[in-house]
């Protein structure tokens, strides 16, 4: 024998909501949804057979261990990512203490190659000499 029990959760639709306290009441949950309730309920049992009752708990209960073991591991992956991230700030911040702000300047060179990079393949992008002014050919003086 299985055992079953069915939980509803229902809103009425508020257009409607008049129209049924009138109908039924205030309590018209307690008179309408058991009845429907166990109806739907009866209704989906009935396609499934015993074995499939009995078995699906089994491969939820499976499925659920799955999930908390996974879980589990991200955590462990997230702790130890955590913990090479620190490593590698304290690592940077030893180097850049000991060989004073060559590092920084050093990241500030790349950063400064890499956009020159990306610039360079723009096609919207022009190069002007520094210095002077290019509109209407005025030197820098007026």
């Amino acid at each position: 024998m299985v055992n079953l029990t069915l939980r509803v959760l229902s809103r009425p639709d508020t257009e409607k909501l008049p129209t049924i306290v009138q109908n039924l009441g205030l309590e018209y949950d307690e008179k309408v949804l058991p009845s429907i309730g166990n109806e739907v309920l009866k209704a989906v049992v009935a396609q499934f057979n015993a074995d499939q009752l009995l078995t699906d708990p089994q491969q939820e209960a499976e499925r659920s261990k799955f999930v908390v073991m996974k879980a589990e591991q991200e955590r462990r992956a997230a702790i130890i990512r955590a913990e090479g991230e620190s490593d590698a700030a304290k690592l940077i911040s030893d180097a850049t203490a000991s060989a004073g702000m060559g590092l920084i300047e050093l990241r500030r060179i790349e950063a400064s190659r890499e956009v020159a990079a990306t610039l360079a393949k723009s096609p919207n992008v022009s190069y002007l000499p520094g210095g002077q002014n290019l509109l209407m050919a005025l030197g820098p003086s007026r």
